[in-house]
């Protein structure tokens, strides 16, 4: 490893904590706007994950969510005790067996999404201006350029 690397400015450190920090905090007060007391942010997660990306095997949800296949697998049971989840058949691979969301995980997981984003809507609209706003959204802008670069 080289020692080229530039030494970030005093205020990118500053930015770099703030988001750090402020997005932390808001994805826990968002989380608990959801009804999600009788299910871990894991299971929830898992719930949003097969909303957005579709019905997938257990070690695949494992190694984008970031935890064991073990963890992953307590959790996939758990969620499917709950009769959120069920197992099927992968139809390109019959040995594999994929999760997928039932009726009522899916209605759960948009309803939960649903939750969140209409408290998070209506909090910017009574606690922040209209420059405020627009000033959030060019922010994002920017944060989401981050990602993709």
């Amino acid at each position: 490893m080289s020692n080229d690397r530039i030494q970030p400015s005093e205020s990118a450190v500053r930015a770099a904590q703030d988001v750090r920090v402020v997005v932390g905090r808001l994805r826990r007060r968002v989380r608990h706007v959801s009804d999600a007391d009788d299910i871990t942010l894991s299971q929830v997660s898992v719930l949003a994950r097969l909303v957005k990306d579709g019905p997938a095997a257990t070690s695949t949800l494992a190694a984008v969510e970031g935890v064991r296949h073990q963890s992953m697998a307590a959790t996939v049971a758990a969620l499917d005790r709950l009769g959120l989840v069920e197992r099927r058949p992968d139809p390109t691979d019959r040995r594999r067996r994929l999760v997928a969301l039932t009726d009522a995980g899916r209605a759960r997981a948009e309803g939960d999404r649903q939750a969140r984003q209409e408290w998070l809507a209506a909090a910017l609209q009574e606690r922040c201006t209209e420059e405020e706003r627009q000033t959030v959204i060019a922010a994002m802008a920017v944060l989401e350029r981050l990602i993709h670069a």
